[in-house]
């Protein structure tokens, strides 16, 4: 056994087995690699991306394995980085397994591995630390038997940090609860120094060592290319893609505008494929495997590969539309250029963006009032609640309610179970000024991230400096350095063909066809839809989250009710035109609005006279706006009693004898458009076609 003075010796040659016979343990790799096998420390690295933060785990796995020390448990999000870091341990002799919900039909197997000695690395997705089965069976045996637990992207352990999971928050008590002398490592390429002592403080108070090393980035040749409007950003990157080196990445802001970016470039001859949160797993790891491989020009990506994506030789990356952190964006570019002398890094800002930055605010924790009534509810059911039980309760969306329950788990307040969830009864305070801060603190990256667009001095000093960098000065690469820019001119013919893609109108609205639970109580319905009630496959203009169709229609609504516009019912007419239903609609329906009623009416009346139908009438609005709801039970409970149909719509609809065409501005959660449908199909409408202008994604 070495001692831990000829240690590094070993050290550099489990290295050079990692990465190859050119590879050097820099200091402060060996300074962490030293604190965790000799001093059983606790240590946070910040890091560039390209430092080589996984081999410090790495080698201190091997080392500590040699020693007779448990298998390291690794902590991370990013399953595309578990499947490259699984396949990089793998040539250095050390097994690692991994365990996400993509590969659940392995567990039995893989934790038979690990009681059996035979993993040395056990890469772990934070959602598994709040599986009952998981936190209270498996996790506890794991702890105790680490030699080592890695927190990978730990910023997102900090309700600060531009990525924070709630997840992420149960690792505190998991840190807290190691056996004495399990040395714990948590890496991070993107903190500044708020965040860097939040985590710091998870790991062990005063006690962690934190090393931090300048985030200049030599390969990165930083630039902001400025167009007016979506279909020339689109253009230019359909003309400049191939002047881009090697293969690359670009971003979006939303699923809608990566699929339709993906199809503008697909017709323009380019190989790229889009990537999700929503892509199938199967697609995804082709989409990952092509890219590799240069089998693609380039992904057309979310963040949902904003971290989980290892491939050094990435010669560009592209963003359109501007994420509303500088922060998340350095850890975004961040892929890019780690094997390369040179690489592109260009942004494609939009006025847009802020409209989309306000979206994913709309997301933070619930207000109190929202919180105790969720508390209140568990509280008085008398056994656990799963999420779609206790959905139809609570006025939240699905997501933001796992989000925030995730928060009181982690708070103490609720405990998630077999079956659900329950309230513990604890003590819990509605933390308003954190809250409040946190919220103040999005928003004043969302006014960085705009100076950085806006600064004419040197962009990635800039960044570092958001970073808190100490090392932080000009680069002499980006564009405001060196004066070397981006031509902003787009092609006539590039342009049109750009405008032709993001302005081809018509999406499918799917109809409902499921009742929520926990309304057949009060609404008496429940399970499937019957048939003689539903909607058919309805049409909307476009989506509200389009770089196309939606700055017009977000624009449309923020302006109020006015007469719809003359191009949205040309381009509505096209909808029709290609819409192939199973019969030609005999007449036209509105559903009466309080909000836009001369909008709705004038875009129904429009539609009959060009179509040459018969207006039938409007759907009475009860009175008063309907409240805003955020599920589906709220929502449809919200509803249900909103809408008559009047005697006179009553009397018309057996003049039209074929399907009615259902028109309204547009669909949130699509219950208003259900119950219409249910009305008119109970008045003897054989069918119904919705029609909207908007969808929202």
């Amino acid at each position: 056994m070495s001692t831990p003075e000829g240690l590094r010796p070993e050290a550099e040659r489990c290295l050079r087995a990692l990465a190859g016979d050119h590879a050097r343990l820099r200091d402060d790799q060996w300074t962490a690699i030293h604190a965790l096998v000799v001093e059983r420390r606790r240590a946070l690295v910040v890091q560039r991306t390209g430092w080589g933060k996984s081999a410090v785990y790495f080698v201190a796995t091997r080392l500590l394995r040699d020693r007779g020390a448990g298998p390291t448990v690794i902590v991370s999000p990013l399953l595309a980085l578990m499947r490259n870091q699984i396949e990089a341990a793998d040539r250095a002799g050390i097994h690692a397994r991994t365990i996400n919900s993509a590969n659940t039909d392995d567990w039995d197997r893989v934790f038979a591995e690990v009681e059996a000695g035979a993993v040395d690395v056990l890469l772990v997705s934070p959602e598994r630390l709040n599986n009952p089965d998981f936190r209270d069976l498996v996790l506890p045996k794991l702890a105790a038997g680490a030699g080592l637990v890695v927190v990978d992207e730990a910023h997102c352990i900090s309700d600060w940090g531009h990525d924070f999971r709630p997840d992420y928050r149960r690792l505190r008590t998991l840190l807290a609860e190691l056996p004495p002398g399990i040395p714990v490592l948590a890496t991070t390429a993107t903190a500044n120094a708020r965040v860097t002592q939040d985590v710091a403080e998870q790991l062990a108070g005063e006690d962690a060592l934190v090393l931090r090393g300048p985030l200049e980035r030599e390969s990165l040749r930083l630039a902001v290319v400025a167009l007016p409007t979506a279909e020339q950003r689109i253009a230019w990157l359909g003309e400049h893609l191939d002047r881009l080196p090697g293969s690359g990445i670009v971003y979006t802001l939303t699923v809608a505008a990566a699929h339709e970016i993906t199809g503008y470039l697909r017709e323009r001859g380019h190989e790229v494929a889009a990537y999700s949160g929503q892509t199938e797993q199967v697609e995804r790891l082709q989409a990952e495997r092509d890219l590799r491989d240069n089998r693609l020009k380039a992904l057309v990506a979310t963040s949902a590969l904003g971290m989980g994506f290892d491939k050094p030789d990435l010669g560009f990356i592209v963003h359109v539309g501007a994420p509303q952190s500088p922060v998340a964006y350095y850890q975004q570019i961040g892929r890019a250029g780690r094997g390369v002398d040179r690489a592109e890094v260009i942004l494609l800002p939009g006025p847009e963006d802020r409209d989309i930055w306000a979206y994913f605010a709309s997301l933070a924790f619930p207000p109190e009032p929202v919180v105790r009534a969720t508390l209140e509810v568990l509280e008085t059911a008398g056994r656990p609640l799963s999420t779609g039980a206790l959905e139809p309760r609570v006025d939240l969306g699905r997501t933001r309610l796992e989000m925030m329950l995730k928060v009181l788990d982690v708070d103490g307040a609720v405990r998630r179970v077999k079956g659900g969830w329950t309230a513990t009864g604890r003590p819990w305070v509605y933390d308003r000024e954190r809250y409040e801060r946190v919220a103040g603190e999005r928003r004043r990256e969302q006014a960085a991230m705009l100076d950085y667009i806006a600064t004419g001095s040197c962009r990635e000093e800039f960044l570092r400096a958001r970073l808190d960098d100490p090392a932080a000065a000009p680069c002499g690469r980006c564009d405001n350095c060196t004066g070397d820019r981006w031509s902003a001119e787009v092609t006539p013919q590039g342009a049109a063909s750009a405008r032709d893609r993001l302005h081809r109108p018509g999406v499918d609205i799917a109809p409902r066809r499921m009742w929520p639970t926990g309304v057949k109580d009060d609404l008496g319905v429940s399970g499937r839809i019957s048939p003689e009630h539903l909607a058919e496959t309805g049409r909307a203009l476009g989506r509200l989250t389009d770089i196309g169709w939606g700055n017009r229609l977000r624009e449309l609504f923020a302006a109020g009710d006015a007469d719809v516009p003359a191009d949205m019912v040309a381009a509505v007419v096209k909808v029709l035109a290609a819409w192939d239903w199973p019969a030609r609609p005999t007449g036209v329906v509105t559903i009466g609005s309080h909000s836009r009623p001369r909008l709705v009416t004038s875009f129904g009346n429009r539609i009959a006279e060009i179509g040459r139908l018969p207006y039938l009438g409007a759907l009475a609005p009860a009175d008063g706006p309907v409240p805003r709801r955020h599920n589906s039970a709220q929502r449809l409970r919200s509803v249900w009693n909103s809408l008559t149909v009047p005697p006179d719509l009553a009397a018309a609809l057996p003049e039209a004898p074929g399907p009615v065409l259902l028109v309204d501005d547009r669909v949130e959660t699509g219950w208003t458009l259900t119950v219409a449908a249910r009305l008119l199909r109970e008045s003897g409408a054989p069918a119904v076609l919705p029609l909207t202008l908007a969808t929202p994604n």
